[in-house]
């Protein structure tokens, strides 16, 4: 192996800091007041107003109860999709079955058309089923995902031998078991990954809970645009409210990035 130039190194940093720099930002002037924020040059130390600016995020746009919704749904939409996708992609993947190629087809095509355009139909069903304002009207679009299909396909194409599957029948498995005692635990660490993939897009999700809930029933991405919403902008408020929000994500991160580290270095070096 050919050890790596102090370009690569040097890269590598200014990638680094290019995505920490903004979240060490809104943290830091989470601390701070608006009229600091927009000093020149910018104060680079934590200030005394943390306190403050928390108690009005949570106050002017019911920030608690944003982040429960963030976290119900997120979590909804996470668990639907990490459970379908599985099963679903281990019946593309292994299964034999008339139309198999086509159906896989279709599922993937549907990842090219944007979802902009499925807002005014989706809207109007959701007001048919009386459902606007509610959080169902954002869980139950996303409980199936096409990308985790084609994810959870490509995963367990290569993760569960057809030979670990023909000796489970010879067994005398059932199609439950072999479900149950192969397949579910040679999906694990690709259903990680996708769980946090899912989470982190559905907690970000901004335009179609903007669309569908009501003001009072926000989740995390509405809440804010609530905060940034008035005539006089403050910076300190909106950055205050970004950085609660992304608390959460972190500790995912922190939680399972190993195990996504683990799963996509030997798919990288061909292990």
């Amino acid at each position: 192996m050919r050890r790596a130039g102090p370009w690569v190194y040097a890269a590598l940093l200014a990638v680094v800091l290019g995505s920490v720099l903004p979240l060490a930002w809104s943290f830091l002037a989470s601390s701070q007041d608006n009229a600091a924020i927009g000093q020149s040059p910018p104060v680079l130390v934590p200030g005394g107003n943390l306190p403050g600016n928390l108690r009005r995020v949570f106050d002017e746009a019911a920030f608690g109860k944003a982040i429960v919704n963030s976290f119900v749904v997120s979590g909804s939409i996470t668990i639907c999709v990490v459970v379908s996708s599985t099963f679903a992609g281990f019946a593309f993947a292994k299964l034999r079955f008339r139309g198999r190629r086509a159906l896989m087809l279709m599922v993937v095509s549907t990842m090219l058309i944007p979802p902009q355009l499925g807002i005014v139909p989706l809207y109007l069903l959701m007001s048919e089923l009386g459902w606007t304002g509610r959080l169902q009207a954002v869980i139950v679009p996303s409980m199936v995902s096409a990308f985790g299909v084609f994810f959870m396909w490509q995963y367990l194409g290569r993760a569960v031998a057809d030979e670990l599957l023909d000796a489970a029948r010879v067994d005398g498995c059932s199609a439950g078991a072999i479900v149950r005692h192969v397949v579910v635990p040679a999906a694990r660490p690709g259903a990680a990954v996708l769980a946090l993939f899912t989470f982190v897009q559905a907690w970000n999700d901004f335009m179609w809970p903007l669309v569908v809930l009501d003001p009072e029933n926000p989740t995390v991405p509405v809440a804010l645009s609530t905060l940034a919403s008035g005539y006089y902008e403050d910076y300190s408020l909106v950055l205050t409210g970004t950085a609660v929000g992304t608390i959460p994500t972190l500790v995912l991160f922190a939680l399972f990035g190993r195990r996504i580290v683990g799963e996509i270095m030997p798919r990288a070096t061909g292990n």
